[in-house]
């Protein structure tokens, strides 16, 4: 039975407030919640939703949370699931762009994402081991994962190339990938126009605001609105793949801000709530705090920001509920359930990638390639992630004390130093 719309509502909320250690974090934080508190859906069906999201270009996690949202309450409960997910972490980052335009010299923030680093790598650590634990059914499972983590992080391979390879892969060797199928899963057609009309809704609502930006030709409000819906289109991946991107875009290419400044940015969004691609709203705000055209500074900024999620975040919700009947109609073919299987083994070695690539910037202050410059090596993160991960994985503590406790550490150290 389906939770009441106000229920579903409330937990949405809740894990857009929880949503804190990027992708890896915040899926293992719906699973945590969805599947395992509340039952909402069933294991297989929660994998089988990120396995898609994980084909789609934009922000994984939040396209799963509008995936489980339409499978609870159709259209509207995918739009509030996929706007309280990304809510909390808008308004934040909101404030925080705000404050770093106006004031730049932040001490006391600056020591609190000095403590959350930490331990925002001990929450990426947990989540590897609980979607691996689950994801990796079988030798043939673990070696996709071993060979997407080699693939990635010493070859550089795409994360296109990636998956489309397990897909592949696991089609062909179904029998060891794919799960038994049930005769109970949902057969029902999807209906084609009612597709239509919420697929033309979701693209005048995306192009509407752009299309004024662009002919109002007013500052950088134009520029953003065209350059962030690309971005929206080609961020296969998650938001790491295409961070560099937009850093030289937004650097080079546009003059929206410093290569300083976009790392600061990615500092920020990295210890926000929500998906870490809110990096762009940061790199919105600056550029419309700069060049605002006739509008106040602070009005540019906060309407750039504004603009730059809008784009950002509105085409995943098309993705979702374009996409979404079909894979729920096709959930009982053995090959696509194999491949599937498959795309979700090479993303735990994705995900893999991701923590060591973390793991190595926030213990060591320089990095050469793949290897850190170990007399860099910074002693008090070093100490907090050991001790993050200590209090998460063997005492078994909350991941929001851990944060506030970690946080506050660092906010310490920066007063006392």
């Amino acid at each position: 039975m389906a939770p009441s719309f106000a229920e579903t509502t409330r937990t949405f909320l809740r894990i857009g407030l929880l949503s804190f250690g990027g992708p890896a974090g915040q899926i293992a934080t719906m699973h945590r919640i969805l599947v395992d508190e509340k039952k909402w859906v069933d294991e297989e069906r929660f994998l089988h939703a990120l396995n898609y999201c994980m084909l789609l270009p934009g922000p994984e996690a939040q396209q799963l949370a509008t995936y489980v949202g339409w499978l609870l309450h159709r259209v509207a409960g995918g739009v509030v699931a996929g706007t309280l997910f990304v809510l909390p972490g808008f308004v934040v980052m909101m404030g925080l762009s705000a404050l770093y335009a106006g004031f730049h010299d932040v001490g006391l923030v600056q020591g609190l994402f000095l403590g959350l680093k930490p331990a925002v790598l001990a929450v990426v650590l947990e989540a590897c081991l609980r979607i691996g634990r689950r994801a990796l059914r079988g030798r043939a499972a673990v070696a996709v994962a071993a060979l997407a983590f080699v693939a990635i992080f010493a070859l550089g391979v795409p994360f296109p190339i990636i998956v489309l390879t397990a897909a592949i892969i696991g089609a062909l060797a179904r029998e060891r990938f794919a799960p038994k199928v049930t005769e109970t899963h949902q057969t029902e057609r999807p209906r084609l126009g009612g597709i239509l009309i919420t697929m033309a809704v979701c693209l005048v609502l995306w192009w509407a605001p752009v299309a004024v930006a662009v002919m109002a030709g007013q500052g950088a409000f134009g520029a953003i609105g065209l350059f962030f819906s690309k971005m929206a289109m080609v961020t296969f991946g998650g938001a790491y793949s295409v961070l560099a991107y937009v850093a030289q875009q937004a650097v080079e290419v546009h003059g929206w801000m410093t290569a300083g400044e976009m790392l600061d940015g990615l500092g920020l969004a990295e210890t926000t709530p929500g998906p870490l691609i809110l990096v762009n709203q940061f790199v919105g705000f600056l550029a419309g705090f700069r060049a605002p055209g006739g509008l106040n500074p602070w009005v540019g900024g906060v309407l750039a920001a504004t603009l730059t999620v809008w784009v950002t975040f509105l085409p995943s919700f098309l993705f979702i509920f374009a996409g979404a009947p079909y894979m729920e109609a096709v959930r009982g073919n053995r090959a696509l359930a194999g491949a599937l299987a498959a795309i979700t083994a090479s993303v735990v070695g994705v995900i893999v990638n991701l923590a060591v690539w973390f793991a190595l910037h926030v213990i060591f202050a320089r990095v050469d390639g793949l290897l850190p410059d170990f007399s860099t090596v910074q002693p008090l993160q070093l100490v907090l992630a050991v001790g993050a991960a200590l209090a998460m994985l063997k005492f078994h503590q909350g991941m929001i004390r851990v944060l506030m406790v970690s946080g506050g550490i660092g906010m310490l150290a920066q007063v006392v130093g």
